[in-house]
């Protein structure tokens, strides 16, 4: 058995306003077995493409690859935009050592609701991802659990927004469609993507998300 621990600490400052709620990294960020084109950082992957959303929509021009200087620009776009990374696992445990979040057991869930307390100026939380099992909306929906607290839904339309109170406070969630490969085939189910191809044929799952993630951004 695995222990897949996540390798990066919060990222948040007093001036964060939203933050990006995911799951974990791939175990080689835990265990430093990096890709060429992997940044040593939140979302760092090759394989998900948050960062190249992101540098589309602020045509930023970001470095792809294991640099200091790739992780100082994404920092440096977060600090300015008023964005922190939080993501729900601490820790869990695999059989099979891959990125699948189906594949994750044991879990240890962080305080996100302790964070979200001790940065009160956070009122947006970005899922990386919808209430499938093992998904980020889905562990912070256990996690309020703990605090006998529960997520109220305001749009039903993808991607879909919920919101919470915590002591006065209104926290809207925002659950993105994921920025995996894996998300692409779900992508091209949905009714608003057809009706986009179909008036463009040119118009792709990459294109999309840029649309969805303009917004948030």
């Amino acid at each position: 058995m695995f222990h897949h621990k996540h390798p990066y600490e919060p990222f948040i400052q007093e001036t964060t306003e939203k933050l990006i709620v995911g799951t974990l990294p791939p175990p080689r960020f835990s265990t430093g077995d990096l890709l060429e084109q992997d940044v040593d950082f939140c979302y760092g992957s090759y394989y998900n493409s948050l960062w190249l959303y992101i540098d589309k929509i602020h045509n930023l021009n970001f470095r792809y690859d294991n640099s200091e200087e790739a992780v100082a620009q994404r920092k440096a776009f977060l600090i300015k935009y008023k964005i922190g990374v939080c993501d729900m696992v601490g820790s869990c445990e695999r059989k099979k050592i891959d990125a699948s979040d189906l594949g994750i057991e044991n879990v240890e869930l962080r305080d996100l609701i302790g964070y979200l307390k001790a940065y009160p100026k956070v009122h947006t939380l970005l899922f990386t991802g919808g209430n499938s099992k093992n998904g980020p909306e889905y562990f912070f929906r256990k996690h309020l659990k703990d605090y006998q607290l529960k997520l109220h839904l305001i749009s039903n339309e993808i991607p879909r927004i919920h919101q919470f109170e915590l002591s006065g406070r209104i926290i809207k969630t925002v659950s993105l469609t994921s920025a995996s490969g894996s998300a692409n085939r779900t992508i091209g189910s949905m009714p608003l993507y057809k009706h986009l191809k179909a008036k463009n044929p040119e118009f792709n799952t990459f294109d999309f998300r840029v649309m969805q993630y303009r917004e948030f951004f």
